[in-house]
């Protein structure tokens, strides 16, 4: 499960909600729940964030959190 997958369980929030709300097809909404090696485009985290009504900031921080600068 992906870092996305976790928060929208957390949430309890249904992913086919979202996919009307968002125009993004259930299929994408699923891949971006489970594949590891999907790419979470900026665009969709602004309108899935829009859709759970968080803040997008919050979901990016959560989603993106273990990302740290490489240290010279």
């Amino acid at each position: 499960m992906t870092r996305l997958g976790e928060y929208l369980d957390k949430k309890a929030v249904k992913k086919s909600q979202i996919s009307r709300r968002t125009g993004l097809s259930k299929q994408r909404m699923s891949e971006l729940s489970t594949n590891e090696t999907s790419k979470l485009r900026a665009d969709e985290l602004y309108l899935i964030a829009l859709a759970i009504e968080v803040d997008p900031c919050d979901l990016l921080q959560y989603v993106c959190g273990e990302l740290k600068l490489v240290k010279k």
